[in-house]
């Protein structure tokens, strides 16, 4: 369904960071479009451009012609990929979310799927699991090994933190605040709020266009180094159980 007319709500919001993506923006969003089409409720696409410097600009500006669900922010200065969702996702109407990467490896396909669990009230929120990751195997262990190290450390057994594809109610990030980072925690963040989260296997596709922007020591020693920071707002979170007398 296209955008609401005015006063109708957005049923869902898809949003992405976007920095030198230029070749994977117009399949992505094709993607989405065809993922959606039957969504019973008006729809929205967010993207906020990180300060790109391949023609993704360009590339947005068109495709905002060819798609009126598509709305997109431009940060004025490379912000980094934490600033860029939270800006997306703070921009979003949407009553439920979905996040995921611009790469076109996580899969739209599955938007609807996960978004039946949250909307039923199975879960709050769905974290994609990429168990059939479709990535060199240099990836595939830093991606074990962060997992491994942000597990321990927090005390998780989530399989893939990392993972961009997610759905969830709105008000599951209303009280959560994203520090540099801190968007591999997310799941747990929320969790933290009181929220049930699940993890689910979603499908994952190589990447065909564009490069990875993380490799394996620009990503182990930040997550150990965030991991404590999520520990330790763990142990000093407050919880209460209160109630009004009448």
């Amino acid at each position: 369904m296209p955008p609401g007319a005015a006063g109708e709500e957005t049923l869902l919001s898809v949003v992405a960071p976007v920095y030198n993506e230029a070749d994977n923006l117009p399949p992505l969003l094709a993607q989405i479009a065809a993922a959606l089409a039957s969504l019973p409720g008006a729809w929205e696409v967010v993207l906020t451009n990180d300060d790109s410097d391949d023609d993704s600009p360009e590339v947005l500006r068109r495709l905002m012609g060819q798609h009126p669900q598509l709305r997109v922010l431009s940060m004025r200065r490379r912000s980094g990929q934490t600033a860029a969702l939270d800006a997306a996702l703070r921009a979003a109407r949407g009553r439920f979310i979905a996040t995921l990467d611009a790469d076109c490896q996580n899969d739209p396909g599955d938007i609807p799927r996960l978004l039946e669990m949250v909307t039923s009230g199975e879960c709050d929120m769905v974290n994609g699991w990429r168990k059939d990751r479709k990535d060199p195997f240099s990836r595939r262990v830093t991606t074990k090994v962060g997992n491994w190290v942000r597990n321990r450390l927090t005390r998780e057994s989530i399989h893939d933190s990392g993972c961009g594809l997610k759905v969830f109610r709105r008000e599951c990030i209303e009280r959560v605040k994203l520090f540099n980072g801190m968007h591999r925690y997310f799941a747990t963040l929320v969790k933290m709020e009181g929220y049930r989260v699940r993890e689910v296997p979603v499908h994952h596709r190589p990447r065909v266009a564009g490069v990875a922007k993380y490799g394996f020591w620009n990503r182990v020693f930040k997550v150990i180094r965030d991991a404590f920071a999520v520990r330790w707002m763990q142990n000093r979170t407050v919880r209460y159980d209160v109630e009004e007398w009448t």
